[in-house]
Protein backbone atom coordinates (compact mmCIF):
# COMPACT_ATOMS: atom_id res chain seq x y z
CA UNK A 1 0.00 0.00 0.00
CA UNK A 2 1.43 3.30 -1.02
CA UNK A 3 1.66 6.21 2.07
CA UNK A 4 1.63 9.56 0.85
CA UNK A 5 4.40 10.39 3.87
CA UNK A 6 6.79 7.57 2.90
CA UNK A 7 7.61 9.37 -0.47
CA UNK A 8 11.11 11.28 -0.21
CA UNK A 9 10.84 15.56 -1.37
CA UNK A 10 13.74 16.37 -3.31
CA UNK A 11 14.75 20.31 -2.83
CA UNK A 12 15.31 22.23 -6.23
CA UNK A 13 18.24 24.43 -6.34
CA UNK A 14 17.39 27.87 -5.14
CA UNK A 15 15.38 26.58 -2.54
CA UNK A 16 17.44 26.58 1.22
CA UNK A 17 15.41 24.33 3.68
CA UNK A 18 16.24 24.98 7.56
CA UNK A 19 15.07 22.08 10.16
CA UNK A 20 15.42 23.70 13.86
CA UNK A 21 13.03 23.51 16.96
CA UNK A 22 10.04 21.68 15.68
CA UNK A 23 10.31 24.35 12.96
CA UNK A 24 11.12 23.93 9.07
CA UNK A 25 11.63 26.91 7.34
CA UNK A 26 11.95 26.97 3.30
CA UNK A 27 13.21 30.07 1.37
CA UNK A 28 12.90 30.63 -2.14
CA UNK A 29 13.20 33.57 -4.66
CA UNK A 30 9.43 33.91 -4.09
CA UNK A 31 9.18 34.24 -0.66
CA UNK A 32 9.76 32.46 3.17
CA UNK A 33 7.58 30.03 4.65
CA UNK A 34 7.77 28.16 7.98
CA UNK A 35 5.79 25.34 9.23
CA UNK A 36 5.37 24.26 13.10
CA UNK A 37 5.55 20.27 13.47
CA UNK A 38 5.65 17.48 16.06
CA UNK A 39 5.76 13.69 16.82
CA UNK A 40 7.77 13.21 13.20
CA UNK A 41 11.36 13.20 12.51
CA UNK A 42 12.01 15.05 9.33
CA UNK A 43 15.78 14.97 7.95
CA UNK A 44 17.11 16.70 5.49
CA UNK A 45 20.11 14.50 3.92
CA UNK A 46 21.29 15.65 0.02
CA UNK A 47 18.71 17.62 -0.97
CA UNK A 48 15.93 15.25 -0.16
CA UNK A 49 14.14 15.61 2.96
CA UNK A 50 12.69 12.47 4.33
CA UNK A 51 9.76 11.90 6.99
CA UNK A 52 9.75 9.29 9.96
CA UNK A 53 6.99 8.11 12.35
CA UNK A 54 8.31 6.45 15.65
CA UNK A 55 5.10 4.10 15.62
CA UNK A 56 1.76 2.76 13.54
CA UNK A 57 -0.79 4.68 15.16
CA UNK A 58 -3.20 6.26 13.72
CA UNK A 59 -3.00 9.94 14.72
CA UNK A 60 0.61 9.59 13.74
CA UNK A 61 -0.27 7.48 10.21
CA UNK A 62 -2.51 11.24 9.97
CA UNK A 63 0.70 13.49 10.66
CA UNK A 64 2.97 11.94 8.67
CA UNK A 65 1.08 12.25 5.60
CA UNK A 66 0.21 16.39 6.05
CA UNK A 67 2.92 17.38 7.05
CA UNK A 68 4.60 15.73 4.52
CA UNK A 69 2.05 17.28 1.93
CA UNK A 70 2.35 20.73 3.43
CA UNK A 71 6.39 20.91 3.13
CA UNK A 72 6.13 19.77 -0.65
CA UNK A 73 3.19 22.50 -1.10
CA UNK A 74 5.61 24.93 1.24
CA UNK A 75 8.93 23.93 -1.55
CA UNK A 76 6.99 24.08 -4.59
CA UNK A 77 5.48 27.53 -3.31
CA UNK A 78 8.61 29.06 -2.96
CA UNK A 79 10.14 28.00 -5.68
CA UNK A 80 7.29 28.32 -7.94
CA UNK A 81 4.29 29.59 -7.05
CA UNK A 82 0.37 28.67 -6.87
CA UNK A 83 -2.08 30.03 -8.88
CA UNK A 84 -5.93 29.69 -9.02
CA UNK A 85 -8.42 31.51 -11.04
CA UNK A 86 -11.86 32.30 -10.71
CA UNK A 87 -14.23 32.90 -13.75
CA UNK A 88 -17.87 35.07 -13.16
CA UNK A 89 -20.43 33.80 -14.83
CA UNK A 90 -23.85 36.42 -14.90
CA UNK A 91 -24.96 39.70 -16.77
CA UNK A 92 -23.24 42.64 -15.78
CA UNK A 93 -20.48 40.61 -13.35
CA UNK A 94 -17.49 42.58 -13.35
CA UNK A 95 -14.28 42.81 -11.75
CA UNK A 96 -11.92 45.63 -11.34
CA UNK A 97 -8.70 45.94 -9.14
CA UNK A 98 -6.69 49.04 -7.96
CA UNK A 99 -3.53 47.52 -6.92
CA UNK A 100 -4.21 45.20 -3.76
CA UNK A 101 -8.15 46.24 -4.11
CA UNK A 102 -10.51 44.13 -5.76
CA UNK A 103 -13.94 45.55 -6.62
CA UNK A 104 -16.96 43.62 -7.37
CA UNK A 105 -20.20 44.48 -9.26
CA UNK A 106 -22.07 40.87 -8.70
CA UNK A 107 -25.77 41.69 -8.83
CA UNK A 108 -25.84 43.49 -4.92
CA UNK A 109 -27.22 47.20 -4.92
CA UNK A 110 -23.36 48.23 -4.29
CA UNK A 111 -20.30 46.93 -5.42
CA UNK A 112 -18.18 44.74 -2.67
CA UNK A 113 -14.47 46.30 -2.30
CA UNK A 114 -11.85 43.34 -0.93
CA UNK A 115 -8.55 44.55 0.55
CA UNK A 116 -6.23 41.36 -0.29
CA UNK A 117 -3.35 40.22 1.96
CA UNK A 118 0.27 41.67 0.55
CA UNK A 119 1.41 38.13 -0.27
CA UNK A 120 -1.16 37.68 -2.99
CA UNK A 121 -1.23 39.17 -6.43
CA UNK A 122 -4.50 40.09 -7.81
CA UNK A 123 -4.89 40.11 -11.76
CA UNK A 124 -8.55 40.89 -13.49
CA UNK A 125 -8.85 39.87 -16.78
CA UNK A 126 -11.98 41.53 -18.55
CA UNK A 127 -11.81 40.22 -22.68
CA UNK A 128 -14.84 41.48 -24.79
CA UNK A 129 -17.23 38.32 -25.25
CA UNK A 130 -15.49 36.58 -22.71
CA UNK A 131 -16.27 35.97 -18.60
CA UNK A 132 -14.37 38.26 -16.39
CA UNK A 133 -11.49 36.26 -14.80
CA UNK A 134 -9.91 36.91 -11.71
CA UNK A 135 -6.24 35.66 -11.18
CA UNK A 136 -4.72 35.52 -7.89
CA UNK A 137 -0.91 34.44 -7.29
CA UNK A 138 1.21 34.08 -4.22
CA UNK A 139 3.88 31.49 -3.17
CA UNK A 140 1.62 30.54 -0.16
CA UNK A 141 -0.70 28.01 -1.29
CA UNK A 142 -3.25 27.64 1.96
CA UNK A 143 -3.64 31.46 1.44
CA UNK A 144 -3.90 31.79 -1.93
CA UNK A 145 -7.15 28.93 -1.06
CA UNK A 146 -8.33 31.28 1.34
CA UNK A 147 -8.63 34.13 -0.06
CA UNK A 148 -10.29 32.42 -3.49
CA UNK A 149 -12.73 30.54 -1.92
CA UNK A 150 -13.88 34.13 0.30
CA UNK A 151 -14.25 35.90 -3.19
CA UNK A 152 -16.22 32.65 -4.42
CA UNK A 153 -18.37 33.40 -1.37
CA UNK A 154 -19.75 35.93 -2.15
CA UNK A 155 -21.72 35.44 -5.17
CA UNK A 156 -21.79 31.08 -5.11
CA UNK A 157 -22.92 29.20 -8.61
CA UNK A 158 -26.56 28.63 -8.40
CA UNK A 159 -27.25 25.42 -10.41
CA UNK A 160 -30.07 26.63 -12.11
CA UNK A 161 -28.28 29.06 -15.01
CA UNK A 162 -24.90 28.97 -13.39
CA UNK A 163 -24.57 32.62 -12.59
CA UNK A 164 -22.07 33.11 -9.75
CA UNK A 165 -18.10 32.92 -9.25
CA UNK A 166 -16.74 29.47 -9.89
CA UNK A 167 -13.17 28.22 -10.54
CA UNK A 168 -11.99 27.76 -14.12
CA UNK A 169 -12.51 24.68 -14.90
CA UNK A 170 -14.94 23.67 -12.37
CA UNK A 171 -18.30 21.89 -13.22
CA UNK A 172 -21.93 23.07 -11.85
CA UNK A 173 -23.95 20.46 -11.60
CA UNK A 174 -27.18 21.31 -13.38
CA UNK A 175 -31.08 21.49 -12.36
CA UNK A 176 -34.07 21.05 -14.74
CA UNK A 177 -36.13 24.45 -13.30
CA UNK A 178 -39.51 24.25 -13.86
CA UNK A 179 -41.36 21.89 -16.19
CA UNK A 180 -44.52 22.92 -17.52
Amino acid sequence: MSRIGKNPITVPEGVTVEIKDNMITAKGKLGELTQEYSEITIKLEDGTITLERSSDKKDLRAKHGLYRALIANMIEGVSKGWTKELEMVGVGYRAVNQGQKLDLAVGFSHNIVLNIAPEVIVETISEKGKNPRIKLTSFDKQLVGQVAAKIRGFRRPEPYKGKGIKFVGEEIRRKAGKSA
